[in-house]
């Protein structure tokens, strides 16, 4: 991206914060880092009728399909929950039909309000650096070795990723598509404005930052994205164990909401080293110094001991 350190020394506005640079493939976002990011839609099965047996059992089919992204990739599952705005309007062959339909639109445009839910999964993945790449390469004899990176290569390992994960979630999830260039231009404008409306794709799909945005982001002690507020609720414990479907209680509320959730798979290798550093500075923060001093003058062991980093250490 333009180097925009000769016009402006710091960021400013809510285009210089955000990643999307340019649109380099159907439905694939080329981020300022470099990596690439590709939106799925999906909706699973009714959970009014689906049995919790049924649940773990999907949950373990898209675990599986998850699982084989590595270092590098991250996850982002978002639930949104917006207001519906009109009944559709429908053609019946027979006047029964479109009476059914007419009472089913008097409650739809009654006092109380209804919503509807939309399920999102967002795929990133950073190439590996030149180094590696270069290593890689080394091992692996293909016609992108013999000269200069080509980023088309990694390109399309991400979309042959991708087009992987959407065949294996076709086989359990009620819907799942990939979304083109205007779905997906429109649903990163809906994370970051508070206008709905769709997005065309321009006729040269770069600087997407820029193109997007259309409301100020307003920080502060009450921070606000154009006239709406935003807030921030912190969780401060989570359950030892958890269902499928266990937030599903916020689908029946009358209210908008957005649930982003996001996961940054490791190799396993990594992940060991990383929780193996993890668990030595809870095991460090057990005792204080001056605990520790103690137990070496005294030659006797302190019994006092912080619990929480000591549950965490065993955990």
């Amino acid at each position: 991206m333009l180097n925009l350190s000769e016009y402006r020394s710091k960021a400013d506005r809510l285009a210089d914060h955000l990643p999307w640079a340019a649109l380099v493939a159907p439905g694939i976002v080329l981020n300022k880092d470099g990596s690439f990011q590709r939106t799925l839609r999906f909706r699973g099965p009714d959970l009014e009728s689906a049995t919790e047996a049924e649940l773990v059992g999907i949950c373990a089919r898209a675990n599986n399909a998850l699982r084989r992204l590595g270092s590098g990739w991250a996850l982002f599952f978002e639930a949104e929950r917006t207001e519906a705005l009109g009944y559709p309007n429908s053609h019946f062959p027979d006047a029964a039909s479109w009476l059914v339909d007419e009472e089913r639109r008097a409650a739809f445009e009654g006092k109380v309000a209804h919503y509807e839910s939309r399920y999102h999964l967002t795929l990133v993945f950073m190439p590996p650096p030149d180094a590696q790449a270069r290593a890689e390469s080394t091992l692996v004899d293909s016609h992108y070795s013999r000269g200069e990176r080509d980023w088309r290569q990694d390109l399309a390992r991400f979309r042959d990723e991708t087009n992987r994960v959407l065949d294996l979630f076709s086989g359990f999830m009620s819907e799942v598509r990939v979304l083109d260039d205007a779905q997906t231009l429109t649903y990163l404008h809906g994370t970051i404005s508070p206008r709905r409306h769709p997005i065309m794709a321009p006729e040269t799909p770069i600087y997407l930052d820029a193109i997007l945005v259309d409301a100020p982001l307003t920080g502060g002690l009450e921070p606000m994205l154009g006239e709406q507020h935003l807030r921030t609720l912190t969780i401060l414990g989570f359950p030892n164990l958890t269902r499928p479907g266990i937030l599903d209680t916020l689908n029946h509320q009358d209210f908008a909401y957005r649930w982003m959730t996001r996961f940054i798979p490791l190799e396993k290798t990594e992940a060991t080293k990383t929780l193996t550093r993890l668990r030595r500075q809870w095991f460090a923060k057990r005792k204080s110094i001056v605990a520790i001093l103690r137990e070496v003058i005294t030659n006797e062991p302190v019994p006092l001991v912080d619990s929480d980093a000591d549950n965490k250490a065993l955990d």
